[in-house]
């Protein structure tokens, strides 16, 4: 039988913080959402890749960080707008209720300040301040990290994860959000199962199959009111068939996806589906770091060494 992973981009205002103008609900809704999601996840113990930004996990700053090789400005909201704003800037009480769930949920690294990996501006330089912060961060809190999410699925500089030991990423869905995506899968019937592979540079790469909140607005508003949501259905499907096969389905969101008790009622419907089908048949819930380590063993190879296994990074990527 197949598997599922759930993946979560913990971030709260980094997620935004580079944005002109950011989407006020969505930033404000990131403290709302992280103990919904984990609640859930208690109640249906469904393990998840918690990929966290590692400035969350301060106590405080200067909003400064002098020594951090970012582009002019870039932490200029930290310093200015949300200055008297910790609730968006850090989260150790999130983290220590992760850490605490009685669910073996995953550590990851969602990188230090959400820098885009993939960004021509970003260079290897700021790539690994980025990484190496977040895992020094992570080692003062007791914890290891071997699964990357890239900020906004922009993927770069791999050879600079194959560096700080990290032997997972989440890689980009081969299919679309939105109306696009449901329309693949539902009238196209394309699948939404994806395949975990060792790459070039000996990382796995865990793609994504679903952003679970890529149908919002008022269209899903008029789909609920003749249907039914139409996320839930297409999570529904891609369970579904991971269930009928030794395929991979693998679903993201943000805790600030999470603005409204409807969106908690979308959450809920997945996991409740997500755990009745496991019950059903042998499908198992996986977190990425778990498909790493499986791969990896089909492979002949143990888990935290596939990349040395692999051969030499490179010099650069992207």
């Amino acid at each position: 039988m197949g598997s599922v992973v759930l993946s979560v981009d913990a971030e709260l205002g980094w997620g935004f913080h580079d944005f002109e103008t950011p989407p006020i609900e969505r930033v404000e809704s990131g403290r709302r959402g992280w103990p919904v999601l984990l609640e859930l996840c208690s109640e249906y113990d469904v393990p998840a890749t918690w990929a966290v930004v590692g400035h969350l996990m301060l106590e405080s700053c200067d909003g400064d960080h002098a020594t951090h090789p970012a582009p002019p400005g870039w932490f200029e909201r930290e310093r200015g707008e949300w200055r008297h704003r910790p609730d968006l800037r850090f989260g150790p009480d999130l983290v220590d209720a992760l850490l605490s769930s009685d669910v073996d949920h995953e550590f990851a690294s969602h990188s230090f300040s959400h820098v885009l990996f993939g960004r021509p501006e970003t260079d290897r330089q700021l790539a690994t301040a980025e990484l190496e912060r977040s895992l020094e961060i992570a080692s003062d809190w007791g914890q290891t990290v071997d699964s990357f999410v890239y900020p906004r699925n922009d993927v770069g500089h791999r050879d600079v994860l194959v560096d700080y030991g990290i032997s997972a990423y989440r890689g980009r869905s081969p299919t679309s959000d939105g109306v696009r995506g449901l329309f693949d899968s539902a009238v196209r019937d394309r699948s939404m199962l994806v395949e975990p592979v060792v790459d070039e540079y000996g990382l796995v790469n865990v793609p994504a199959s679903m952003f679970l909140f890529g149908f919002e607005g008022p269209a899903r508003t008029v789909a609920e009111s003749i249907w039914e949501d139409p996320m839930v259905v297409q999570a529904r499907r891609g369970i579904d068939e991971a269930a009928r096969t030794d395929g991979l389905f693998h679903m993201w969101l943000h805790p600030n996806n999470l603005t409204h008790e409807r969106d908690d009622r979308r959450m809920r419907a997945i996991l409740a589906y997500l755990d009745r089908r496991r019950a059903e048949t042998g499908l198992t819930v996986e977190t990425m770091d778990e498909v790493a380590r499986r791969v990896a063993a089909a492979r002949g190879v143990d888990g935290g060494t596939v990349a040395a296994a692999s051969g030499p990074a490179g010099n650069g990527d992207d």
